[in-house]
């Protein structure tokens, strides 16, 4: 028998129809295993079938047989659960951040991974309340240049905008360049933030990529602070990524409600004893009208106590949103 021109191709192609159109509950005969495989030009035997499962097998593929009637060959395990794929699917879907069409090009890839039998349970949209996706196409593309920048330690220049009132992006500046030392990247609340260092200001800067245009890597070498943050720590203390003074704040509140304080700034803060059954709550936060707002939305049963400046703030916040009121 003639060998076609795909016949060295046979045990990629083998694994693709494991990968395709198998799985426990839909396992494939040897017989229509080689239709398959003549259908792509591949002539097989079914004796041929067993030895090749073997060798898929010996590589470390999951390759398992059904006995019986309606037995045959499967793929066993994958490298993602159907459970691992939806989540990460319903990532993709949810977030702002990414543009309707890259999601709908990631979903595809995404259920690629599994059979095509699961992958028509994941074509199943996802209603998510307030789903609101980016129209800027180009961060991908920031997100990358700022990356690169980091890991080959140079500056970045671009022009960042802001909305006008006929919701279009306007360059700040009369359109000239920022020039900044990224410093790591957070996605925050939907939305991804380069943290930079701007050095000219001396200060550290954050800015929503979404609003970034023209990206561009510089050859100049980064600068950082003299006091470099724990990039990990300092997320945790914004607030909506808005700036502020960083500084320990005390909260007063019952141990019941211990747990608000917890989810919002980790574990690493510190709680000691109070008045009246009431514990007291030590932690850092930057102090903005974004921090003020969340203390209000949470009730007046955790009360911000500590120090006079963030008192201070507070009450200067809620007495000029009363006066809108």
């Amino acid at each position: 028998m003639a060998k076609s021109p795909n016949q060295k191709l046979k045990i990629l192609y083998l694994k693709e129809i494991l990968y395709k159109y198998t799985d426990e509950s839909h396992p494939m005969s040897a017989s229509r295993i080689c239709e398959i495989l003549r259908e792509w030009g591949v002539e097989a035997e079914r004796k041929s079938i067993y030895s090749d499962m073997e060798m898929l097998a010996s590589y470390g593929y999951d390759i398992m047989k059904l006995n019986g009637r309606e037995g045959g060959f499967f793929m066993g395990s994958r490298e993602f659960e159907l459970a691992e794929l939806k989540l990460l699917i319903d990532a993709v879907m949810s977030s702002r951040f990414i543009t309707k069409k890259k999601s709908d090009q990631l979903v595809k890839k995404i259920s690629s991974l599994a059979s095509e039998y699961d992958a028509d349970e994941l074509k199943r949209q996802l209603l998510s309340i307030n789903r609101m996706k980016m129209q800027n196409e180009d961060i991908l593309y920031s997100v990358d240049v700022v990356n690169t920048a980091i890991r080959e330690n140079k500056t970045i220049r671009f022009k960042y905008c802001e909305w006008t009132k006929d919701i279009k992006l306007k360059p700040k500046k009369g359109g000239a360049d920022y020039e900044v030392s990224p410093l790591t990247l957070i996605w925050d609340d939907e939305y991804y933030y380069l943290v930079a260092f701007d050095a000219e200001a001396d200060i550290i800067k954050h800015f929503r990529v979404d609003k970034m245009k023209e990206v561009y890597v510089t050859g100049t070498r980064r600068r950082k602070p003299a006091d470099k943050p724990d990039m990990t720590a300092y997320s945790g203390k914004m607030f909506g990524m808005f700036g502020g003074e960083l500084m320990t704040v005390a909260f007063e509140c019952p141990e019941d409600k211990i747990g608000i304080l917890i989810d919002r700034f980790g574990r690493d803060i510190k709680i000691t004893g109070g008045r009246g059954g009431m514990v007291n709550v030590h932690t850092e936060a930057v102090l903005s009208n974004q921090f003020y707002g969340w203390v209000a939305s949470v009730g007046p049963e955790i009360r911000l106590t500590g120090p006079k400046t963030a008192v201070d703030g507070i009450r200067d916040f809620l007495k000029n949103n009363l006066k809108c009121y």
